[in-house]
């Protein structure tokens, strides 16, 4: 067998390997990150701009998304409930899935590309242009001054995000519902108070939680071993906005098969 032979199959799996790699650089890299959150100085005022940045800065986008999708939800509910004169279902269900899964997944999505390609570009630009480099002849950790408040903002505003999520998105559903298709206030909140649990509000925090320490740590580990230029910037900014909301969805279903063999209740509507 000749040594062309032998290279082949040793390539593909060099390939079928490098997902799962890659995989444990980041979790190395963002569990580095966070074991040195305690550590000082804590520089308050950086992570008042970073949770700025990622929090008020996304309120925009994350309102506007939340108020169309409510709308949008409960009309395409409404045409499909009038098939069985159930209107009364139409409040309930577009609370349920708000909280449950539409508010968080989309709000983690709005911030992966506006957030996670902001983040990737700066760390990426300091990157190329050595000023990380720089940090650390100034004996600077620059994994502490410029990766973890970058984490930690993302772990804290998503799931707030979120809870903004839900509110304007109701508030749309509940405006396109008695506004556009008449349906009575009353019968609009009949059945969101007694389908709406606790444990519902949590799985928003939860997810949101998650998602935002897993758009974190993609757009920093991307960024901060950025390489080849500008062009090594454009293709890691593009690589965090792909790859953060493949891994938002997959996690998504994750964490929502878990949640209900913790809260059967959440399989059907009681």
């Amino acid at each position: 067998m000749t040594m062309a032979h032998t290279m082949v199959p040793t390539v593909k799996w060099a390939r079928l390997l490098r997902p799962f790699e890659t995989l444990g650089a980041v979790t190395l890299f963002t569990i580095s990150a966070l074991s040195k959150t305690p550590r000082r100085p804590f520089r308050v005022a950086l992570m008042t701009q970073i949770l700025e940045f990622v929090g008020v800065g996304s309120l925009g986008i994350v309102l506007l998304t939340g108020v169309f999708t409510g709308a949008v939800f409960a009309i395409q509910t409404a045409v499909a409930f009038e098939l069985f004169n159930a209107k009364s279902l139409i409040g309930g269900t577009v609370a349920i899935s708000l909280v449950r899964e539409l508010a968080p997944s989309l709000t983690a999505l709005m911030v992966a590309g506006r957030v996670g390609s902001a983040m990737t570009t700066e760390l990426g630009t300091m990157r190329v242009t050595e000023q990380i480099d720089a940090l650390e002849t100034m004996a600077v950790d620059p994994v502490h001054y410029l990766v973890t408040p970058r984490i930690v903002a993302c772990t804290l505003m998503v799931p707030l995000l979120s809870m903004c999520f839900n509110a304007v998105g109701l508030g749309g559903a509940y405006i396109a519902a008695t506004q556009v298709l008449g349906i009575d206030r009353g019968e609009f909140f009949s059945r969101i108070w007694p389908w709406l649990e606790p444990h519902d509000i949590g799985c928003t925090l939860v997810k949101g939680t998650f998602f935002g320490l897993v758009i974190g740590a993609i757009a920093c580990y991307r960024g901060f071993h950025a390489t080849g230029g500008s062009r090594g910037v454009g293709l890691a900014t593009t690589g965090t906005v792909v790859t953060a909301s493949a891994a938002v969805l997959t996690m998504d279903y994750v964490i929502t098969s878990i949640w209900l063999v913790i809260f059967p209740s959440q399989g059907g509507l009681a």
